[in-house]
C-alpha cells in the first residue's frame, strides 16, 4: 500500500525574490505554476497538487510559516533577524543578496569619526537590528521608524544617519550618501514550520535535498 504525498504550502515574497525563488524550484525539478500572469490571485497550486504557493509581503513570510499557514517559506536574513521567529532555517539559497549598512551624507563623512559617536539619530525600518548594533558599540541611538525611501531622512533633516539595505550602493550615491559601516551581509533563506517538519517530514526533506543540490557549491546546507 502506497502512501499519498502530502501537499506542501510555500510562502514566497512578492517581487524579485519570488522570481529568483521560482527559478530555483524549477531548476530543482519541481512543477511550478505560472505565478507571474496578469492576475490578482495570491494562492496557486501546481499541476499534480503537491505544492501550493502563497504570494505575500516579504515581512509576512515568517509569520505565515511560524503559525502553520505555510509549511515552508523564503525570507531574507534581515527579516529573520529582525523578527526573531521560532523557525527551522535549513538552507541558505544564495539569492536576494545585499547588505545592511550605516550611511550618512557625504559632506558629513569628510570630517566624521564613527569611533567618537556617543549619541546619534538614525532612520530605519530595522529597529531591533539597529538597536543591537549600536548598543554593542556603546552608542546611544534615537531611532526614527520609516517604511520606505529611507535615504530621504538625512536630506530633509529628519535624522543624521540611516540603516538600510543596499545592493550596488547607487541609490545612496544619487542621494549624496556614503556607507560608514556594514552591519551584515544578507541573502534569502528557506525556513520551515517546526510542526510541519515532523508531520510532513518526507516531503520537506526531499524538497530541501533537491534545492540544496541546485545551490550546492555556492552555499552550504545549514544545520540549525
Amino acid at each position: 500500500m502506497t502512501t499519498s504525498k502530502k501537499v506542501l504550502t510555500i510562502a514566497l515574497p512578492k517581487g524579485r525574490i519570488m522570481k529568483e525563488s521560482v527559478a530555483l524550484f524549477e531548476a530543482a525539478g519541481f512543477d511550478v505554476p505560472d505565478l507571474f500572469g496578469n492576475t490578482r490571485k495570491l494562492i496557486f497550486e501546481n499541476n499534480d497538487g503537491s505544492l501550493r504557493f502563497m504570494i505575500v509581503r516579504g515581512q509576512d513570510v515568517p509569520t505565515y510559516v511560524e503559525h502553520g499557514a505555510a509549511d515552508i517559506g523564503v525570507a531574507g536574513k534581515d527579516v529573520l533577524v529582525e523578527q526573531d521567529r521560532d523557525l527551522y532555517e535549513p538552507l541558505e539559497l544564495g539569492i536576494g543578496k545585499c547588505r545592511m549598512v550605516v550611511a550618512e551624507p557625504k559632506e558629513v563623512s569628510v570630517e566624521d569619526d564613527p569611533a567618537k559617536w556617543t549619541h546619534i539619530t538614525v532612520a530605519t525600518k530595522f529597529e531591533k537590528i539597529t538597536k543591537e548594533y549600536f548598543s554593542k558599540r556603546g552608542i546611544q541611538v534615537d531611532m526614527i521608524k520609516l517604511y520606505g525611501s529611507i535615504e530621504l531622512a538625512p536630506l530633509l533633516g529628519l535624522s543624521e544617519r540611516i540603516v538600510d539595505l543596499v545592493e550596488t550602493g547607487e541609490t545612496l550615491k544619487k542621494n549624496g550618501l556614503v556607507e560608514v559601516d556594514t552591519i551584515m551581509e544578507i541573502s534569502s533563506r528557506l525556513v520551515c514550520n517546526r510542526a510541519s517538519l515532523k508531520t510532513k517530514s518526507t516531503e520537506i526533506r526531499d524538497l530541501i535535498k533537491r534545492l540544496s543540490s541546485v545551490v550546492r557549491g555556492t552555499v552550504k546546507e545549514a544545520v540549525k
